[in-house]
């Protein structure tokens, strides 16, 4: 397996692999990982770490998998949140009363694509396959939030919708907020049919051209990740503050689990962060 990167650390501890983003690495008050296939007790197309519930895997393959990851990873498996997505931009504040759920207790609400808190020992996680994590830390006013960003969350501007809740409910500056937008499927892979790319040549105000690519006979390329670090500076976060990984999950599907790369069979990936206990 070779991996490489210029702005995304690879990292294994007891078998199990995660990765990291250094501009996170720098917040003391945050702990963070991402996911990869590595480290694991899943079999099949869910070899081997697969932390998604709703593939078909056996949930208590699952269950292990996520304790795994957390004793590797450095979280409290009894600290987690789930997300409840389906492509949609509804975000949602969580506490602790709200730890277990999607994980060891049932959703209580569907359609969550983001998640958001400013409590100690509360872990959010959110999930992908070649969408596009959206991570979020405010070092000032301790706010942290994960999104997913699938094709229509991010024409649906679920990051804009993210920094301006945290901005509205938490007192945040969006000058303040450090931005990730994680490994998925690249621009490199993305080709999307004729409908989807009207969609993004409709953001005008974002140039276009910067992010679609015509490859003729109506198939496009477009690239999620540029997409939604330009409509986080739209919002207001400074380009300084934002870092896109240049991991393609696609050209990675050893590493990582990629819905295209597999054609749907797969297990899931997740991104996790919290902020540390004092």
């Amino acid at each position: 397996m070779i991996f490489k990167s210029k702005n995304t650390y690879l990292n294994f501890v007891d078998g199990v692999g995660f990765l990291q983003f250094p501009t996170l690495l720098e917040l003391n008050f945050i702990n963070h990982a991402f996911s990869t296939r590595i480290g694991g007790v899943s079999e099949g197309e869910y070899k081997s770490m697969n932390l998604n519930f709703k593939r078909g895997d056996d949930p208590e393959k699952v269950t292990e998998n996520y304790k795994i990851f957390c004793n590797a990873a450095g979280f409290d498996f009894n600290s987690l949140v789930s997300s409840s997505q389906d492509h949609n931009t509804f975000v949602r504040n969580v506490t602790k009363a709200d730890c277990g759920i999607g994980i060891t207790r049932p959703h209580d609400i569907e359609s969550v694509d983001a998640l958001i808190t400013n409590e100690p020992g509360v872990t959010l996680v959110t999930h992908y396959a070649d969408c596009t994590p959206l991570l979020f830390a405010d070092p000032e006013k301790k706010v942290i939030a994960l999104a997913h960003a699938g094709w229509r969350g991010t024409i649906g501007k679920i990051g804009e919708a993210v920094v301006q809740q945290m901005h509205d409910d938490y007192g945040c500056d969006l000058t303040d907020i450090i931005a990730v937008v994680g490994p998925a499927i690249g621009p490199c892979c993305y080709e999307v049919d004729t409908p989807v790319f009207e969609e993004f040549a409709s953001l005008t105000e974002l140039k276009p051209a910067y992010f679609t690519k015509s490859l003729g006979h109506g198939k496009y390329l477009i690239n999620l990740k540029e997409t939604n670090r330009r409509m986080l500076m739209d919002a207001g976060l400074l380009s300084i503050n934002i870092t896109i990984s240049d991991v393609c999950t696609k050209c990675n599907s050893g590493l990582l689990f990629s819905h295209r790369a597999s054609g749907g069979k797969r297990g899931g990936l997740i991104a996790m962060m919290c902020i540390n206990e004092q």
